[in-house]
């Protein structure tokens, strides 16, 4: 039976790709005011960025019930007898806990197992991607591990702000702690290192923040998958995309958008790329 691969909706994968790739998504939920939606379901990209910038009511996020992902990996467990969970960092939700905590109130009889990606994001979805090709190809549940550890250690990413604020609301800050106070019209660049938010530098100006994420895309030696994902600011992502077309065919970059998720502790203006590759 072929391996079935469950992730949450923080991978930002996009419909195509789930239904592609036989991918459940289990998701995280966004509170706005008396209101409670789930992840990427409910809620719309731009219903939520809308909201954001228009109400004084800022969002909240929660991870998913125990019960959600028992009722996946039963439901999953119907078609097969292995499956595998990629969960977002277990440093920035508790939802990889309750991956696996989940499993304890399984109906079905199935051997599940859990695996921290470290991860957010596009970076995140690069990994679960990856997992599922391996699954698809027949791979048993012991090596879909094996390739998804491996593309852990080969996956990076950077993206860019408009500001830290959200991430700093959120307590997502990590060291990129230290830009906050920085002088104006200061663009930050980030990424995630060992499941943490890491500052990596800073621009003064949009331009030369896109023109940073193009070079360290470019700066890769070899690349299996790329992903461009923006935070309404689809314009910019468009663009970075034909500019990226230039060192890798455009038409295998994975283009996304944040989920609702995503956007309450990054606000609007995140630009992200992450590469699965080798330097």
């Amino acid at each position: 039976m072929t391996v079935k691969i469950v992730t949450d909706s923080v991978a930002d994968l996009t419909h195509r790709v789930i239904n592609e790739l036989g991918i459940t998504i289990v998701p995280l939920n966004v509170r706005l005011g008396n209101e409670v939606y789930r992840d990427g379901i409910d809620l719309t990209a731009e219903q939520f960025y809308d909201r954001l910038t228009h109400s004084k009511i800022l969002p909240v996020t929660s991870v998913p019930s125990p019960g959600t992902f028992a009722e996946a990996y039963d439901k999953l467990a119907e078609e097969t007898d292995e499956i595998l969970a990629i969960i977002v960092s277990a440093k920035l939700s508790a939802t990889y806990e309750v991956a696996l905590q989940s499993i304890g109130l399984m109906k079905q009889k199935c051997r599940v197992e859990v695996i921290d990606s470290q991860f957010g994001a596009a970076a995140e979805g690069l990994v679960v991607i990856t997992a599922a090709k391996a699954a698809r190809a027949g791979a048993s549940l012991d090596e879909v591990i094996d390739v998804t550890r491996k593309a852990i250690s080969r996956v990076d990413m950077r993206a860019v702000f408009d500001t830290m604020e959200y991430l700093k609301r959120g307590g997502r800050i990590g060291r990129a702690q230290a830009f906050l106070g920085s002088i104006l019209n200061v663009n930050p660049i980030i990424t995630l290192k060992g499941g943490v938010v890491e500052p990596v530098g800073r621009t003064r100006s949009r331009d030369k923040a896109i023109d940073y994420l193009y070079d360290f895309a470019m700066s890769y030696s070899h690349i299996e998958e790329m992903t461009v994902e923006d935070a309404a600011c689809p314009e910019d992502a468009d663009l970075l995309v034909e500019r990226l077309g230039s060192g890798f065919p455009k038409e295998r970059i994975y283009r996304s958008r944040t989920t609702p998720v995503i956007g309450t502790h990054t606000g609007p203006g995140l630009l992200l790329v992450a590469v699965l590759g080798d330097k």
